[in-house]
Order: C-alpha cells, then sequence, then structure tokens
C-alpha cells in the first residue's frame, strides 16, 4: 500500500484520520503493518475452513479435558477452524460403546483431523482404543492424541501426541517428597489406568533408584481408594511416610479414605498428586501437586493438528510441556 502520506496526499485527509484507518484494516485482518517496510494488503485466506472432532470419552471425569479444550478453542490458529463435539444417540451405551459411536460419526462426517484422549478404566481400553485409531487412519483422518497413547507404555505408536513428560512427572513429585526426609514412599494408583500412569510410576521408581532407595514392591498398588480395607491394608503392611498418587482425583479419594481412618495428613503420612485441577487447593487439606498448563496443551494441540494436515510426512512427535510444582500443606512443607 502507499506510505501514510502519500494517502494524506491522495486523499485530503489529515494524518490522523489516515493511520486510524489503516489501524481499523489492520485489526479487521486485511493489512499486515511490517516494522521498516510498510504496510502490505494480506493475501486472501485458504478456501473452506476445517472442522475438527473431539474424540474424549473421560470427558467431564478426567479434569484437565475440559481446560484443555478450552484452550483450543482460545488459540488464534483456531480462529477460521471448528471443534465439533459428537453426541452419541444411545445413553444407555456404555463409554467404549459411546466412543465407537462418535468415531463412525467424524468418520461419516468427513472431519478434517481428530483429538483422541484414548479410554482408560476399561479392561478392554487397549482394545477399543486401537480399534478406533485403526478406523481413523484407514479413512485417512489424522489423529493428534492428547494427554495418553493409544498402546500401553512404553509403546509409541504412529500419532502425535501432546502432553506432559510423565514419567519426568511421577520423578519430580516423588524427588520432592525424598527431599523432605521421606524414604518409605509409596504409589497409588487405579486398576486399568492410562498410559501415562504407567510412565509416572516409571518416574517415582526412578527417583527411588536415584535417591538409593531399595523399592519395595509392596510400596504399589493398584486399587480403588475409596476402599477403606485397602487402605487400612497398604498402611498396615507398607508403613509408608508418604504416597504418591498418579493423579489428583486419585489423590483426592484416597485422603478422604486416609482421614475416615482416623490417619492425620501430613502428620501421619504425607501426600502429594499430579495434575492440580480445579479442586486440589480446596481439599480438606490442600493438595501438593503438579500443575499441568492446560490452556497451553490446547494451544499446541492445535497448532500440532495444522501442522500434520500441512506436512504429513512429519514424523511422529511428542510435544511435551513442562510442568510446575505447586507445593501446599499435604506434603508437609512449608
Amino acid at each position: 500500500m502507499p506510505s501514510e502520506a502519500e494517502l494524506v496526499r491522495a486523499f485530503g485527509a489529515s494524518r490522523i484520520t489516515v493511520g486510524r484507518a489503516v489501524r481499523e484494516l489492520q485489526r479487521a485482518g486485511l493489512v499486515e503493518r511490517r516494522a521498516g517496510s510498510g504496510t502490505y494488503v494480506k493475501g486472501a485466506p485458504a478456501a473452506g475452513a476445517l472442522s475438527f472432532g473431539l474424540l474424549i470419552p473421560d470427558l467431564g471425569e478426567t479434569e484437565i479435558f475440559e481446560p484443555i479444550c478450552q484452550g483450543m478453542m482460545a488459540s488464534p490458529l483456531a480462529r477460521q477452524h471448528a471443534l465439533v463435539w459428537g453426541s452419541p444417540s444411545s445413553a444407555d451405551a456404555t463409554k467404549d460403546e459411546r466412543a465407537w459411536i462418535l468415531c463412525r460419526q467424524y468418520i461419516d462426517r468427513r472431519v478434517s483431523g481428530v483429538f483422541f484422549a484414548p479410554l482408560e478404566l476399561a479392561p478392554d481400553k487397549d482394545d477399543v482404543n486401537s480399534r478406533i485409531a485403526s478406523a481413523l487412519d484407514a479413512a485417512g483422518i489424522p489423529i493428534v492424541l492428547l494427554d495418553r497413547t493409544v498402546l500401553p507404555y512404553p509403546q509409541r505408536g504412529q500419532h502425535d501426541l501432546v502432553g506432559i513428560d510423565n514419567r519426568r512427572a511421577g520423578f519430580v513429585i516423588t524427588e520432592h517428597l525424598i527431599r523432605l526426609g521421606c524414604r518409605r514412599v509409596a504409589f497409588v494408583a487405579l486398576p486399568n489406568a492410562a498410559a501415562t500412569v504407567d510412565a509416572r510410576e516409571a518416574g517415582y521408581r526412578e527417583a527411588l533408584y536415584a535417591a538409593n532407595i531399595a523399592l519395595d514392591r509392596g510400596w504399589i498398588r493398584r486399587f480403588d481408594p475409596t476402599d477403606a480395607t485397602e487402605v487400612r491394608a497398604l498402611m498396615d503392611s507398607a508403613r509408608p511416610e508418604a504416597i504418591v498418587c498418579a493423579n489428583d482425583r486419585t489423590a483426592a479419594r484416597l485422603m478422604q479414605t486416609l482421614l475416615r481412618l482416623g490417619l492425620r495428613i501430613p502428620q501421619d503420612v504425607r501426600l502429594v498428586g499430579i495434575d492440580d485441577v480445579e479442586y486440589a487447593s480446596l481439599l480438606p487439606v490442600p493438595l501438593t501437586t503438579l500443575r499441568q498448563p492446560t490452556m497451553q496443551l490446547g494451544h499446541a494441540a492445535i497448532a500440532a493438528m495444522l501442522d500434520r494436515i500441512a506436512r504429513t510426512d512429519l514424523p511422529p512427535r511428542d510435544i511435551l510441556l513442562h510442568c510446575e510444582l505447586v507445593v501446599r500443606e499435604s506434603c508437609g512443607s512449608r
């Protein structure tokens, strides 16, 4: 475009009016101002916005997914595109059945890509997840995985993954307890959990090894943390000074059970989690945890999807963001 001085001369307007007009064009996305170069008319946008399906069976149950979705929608990269929230037709369907129905809906709609958070806490989750991924692959629909892999840990798979470094998360939160003087540290998770939990357990083991603490296999338990009998058995047999929970939801339930059993946190046992969900600071004893950068994960997921569509020859990537240690009362640290 001509310079502002040239526009003033051409239209007989004031410099203030011309400057305001150019800024309005810039805000409307019609021109681009380059420092030291001038103002340029933007090229026409690519024809047609893209639609991306959200296939998140644990949405509403696993607290991190809603803010990740909010991060996707807030990303400037998502402005001209659409996120599709599928709706299974049968309310009586199981979680794995609903996930498969959504998968078929997205294939029938020919969405441009699918953000998939593989199913967990089901005995046949690995088969269901592989079936969904294979169907989307066969339909030629790109997949970006959220938080977890399709295959069991430590297998990788062939799809882009956006999440945190779960092995490092398990290491960091366990190392924090060790630095506080704990030597008998247990690890608690739910049965049939996602691959992320196995990675966090691996990080927990690594932290004990790095601190020259011999691992007792009885310290690692997969059970329902609301089961008072199981929790009492852990406390009586393992006598842990501290417990690493695979996530904040497990920690919250375990905390309630420990308090019902008359145990004090952190005086009798220290407790930590991973995720920093919204209610972590509101528990009876505010929870020490690792904060997932959920909004930034949403931004990264959109960027990864658009990059995958533009460059189909890229090798599969792990896009892992760092977590922040949030220290509260449950670990006994000031």
